[in-house]
């Protein structure tokens, strides 16, 4: 039995060095890699450059609290695409936004210049330079240890590492944001559903240990208030997202404004409605996806030039209205703005025996910045039903390259959701002091009875 144990904890080693790269890989974060993980040179004929910081200084004028200007305004179009012209950039197209092309005569993609705006603050480069190293999957791949604060799996090997990648990328330490989402109808119409978000990153806390993070399994707080319409505000959930899901799923909870109390809200996860979405998106569609991968087999397909929503400081300005956005069938796609970028793809197919709404996911995560930029999600069927993107900025007040609105059009019913809309509210706050103290049921129903 002992020899049986020594040989098995041997096997456990060996694949917990291979989980890691070694010490000659990780030299090359800062080298011919960024220290994220991209390739830092451009592509073959210069259409993406090559990435030289990203965006590390606000413009001139600018002050915490405004919405933030575009940088690349004085910027042309490179060339538009249509229905008619799409066969010339299939190969570059994803599937979903082939469908948009066939399915919506005036659907368009307007594609600029490339600009990698992508970057983070130095602690999370040299935290991403650690971990390369040191992190490795557990839970055959529901979680991940040996890594705190920055990107575990900078020089990833398979989809689930990729997949990490982005659930924990940089998104500063703590967050609030007030948003609109709008369920669209087919015809145009909509109400308004006005949301006060606040996020706790505890993994990216600058006092935070790696015992601390591992004890405490959680590397994400969150909490949701309803602000409008009437009939849901008061409304608001907490949830506290676990590193290692199978070791303890998600802990959520839901204040009831009518009955004034907490209860738990272990639905909040997979393909469970999400909040207010009139049956629009599922609970793990929000921020493009969350939640516990366990229900899908992870395959990296590898890294691809891609078409895809890039720099949307145009759909995140203060001058527009929700009403210039919003529009029948799609978001008015005048003001989305669409980049060349090297994106790593993963595809995701439902495990046999286990269900999901979503049959198969195919996402594609920009390199600079492992963001999720596109999600198309097919039926059971296996035909394309929704397609999710994420338009993006750098909020280079916190250097944070994050969604301004995500999108996912409904290819099936002829509507879309619409999701943080920010142009008439108040700019993201990353300036804000919370602790996991202010994310428990007792500060919840104190929250509600406020």
């Amino acid at each position: 039995m002992k020899k049986i144990s020594l040989v098995l904890a041997s096997l456990l080693a060996a694949a917990a060095a291979r989980a890691a790269v070694s010490a000659a890989d990780a030299a090359r974060l800062g080298q011919d890699l960024t220290p994220l993980g991209a390739e830092r040179a451009g592509n073959a004929d210069g259409s993406i450059p090559a990435w030289t910081g990203g965006i590390t200084t606000p413009p001139a004028g600018y002050k915490v609290g405004d919405h933030h200007p575009d940088p690349y305004a004085g910027d042309q179009p490179l060339y538009t695409i249509t229905a008619a012209n799409a066969a010339q950039y299939e190969a570059r197209l994803t599937a979903g936004n082939l469908a948009l092309l066939r399915a919506y005569p005036d659907y368009k993609l307007i594609v600029y210049p490339t600009h990698r705006s992508a970057s983070n603050p130095q602690r999370v480069y040299d935290a991403t330079r650690a971990n390369a190293t040191t992190a490795q999957l557990v839970s055959n791949g529901n979680g991940f240890s040996g890594a705190i604060l920055g990107v575990p799996f900078p020089i990833p090997q398979n989809g689930l590492e990729v997949l990490w990648n982005f659930l924990s990328r940089y998104r500063g330490v703590a967050a609030v944001r007030h948003i609109d989402q709008a369920a669209v109808e087919r015809g145009g119409g909509y109400q308004l559903v006005k949301f006060e978000d606040e996020f706790l990153f505890n993994y990216t806390r600058p006092d935070i240990t790696a015992k601390e993070l591992e004890d405490s399994n959680t590397f994400i707080f969150f909490k949701q208030t309803v602000l409008a319409p009437a009939r849901l505000a008061g409304t608001i959930l907490l949830a506290q997202e676990t590193m290692d899901q199978v070791k303890e799923p998600r802990r959520a909870w839901v204040y009831n404004a009518g009955r004034r109390r907490v209860t738990r809200a272990p639905n909040v996860a997979y393909d469970n409605p999400g909040t207010a979405a009139d049956g629009q998106r599922t609970s793990d569609q929000f921020d493009m996806f969350n939640g516990a991968p366990d229900r899908y087999d992870w395959k990296l397909v590898g890294k691809k030039e891609m078409i895809v929503p890039y720099n949307s400081y145009r759909l995140h300005s203060d001058k527009l209205k929700n009403s210039d956005i919003l529009k029948p069938l799609h978001i008015n796609q005048d003001l989305a703005r669409y980049e060349l970028h090297r994106v790593w793809v993963v595809d995701a197919t439902v495990k046999p025996g286990l269900s999901h709404l979503y049959a198969r996911r195919t996402f594609y995560i920009d390199e600079d910045s492992w963001q999720i930029l596109v999600a198309d999600q097919y039926d059971a069927r296996g035909e394309m039903w929704r397609v999710s993107e994420a338009h993006c900025i750098n909020y280079y007040d916190a250097q944070v390259f994050w969604s301004t609105l995500e999108v996912i059009t409904d290819l099936l019913n002829g509507r879309y959701l619409a999701l943080g809309l920010d142009n008439e509210n108040a700019m993201y706050d990353f300036n804000v002091k919370r602790t996991p103290a202010d994310f428990t049921p007792a500060a919840l129903s104190r929250d509600g009875l406020r």
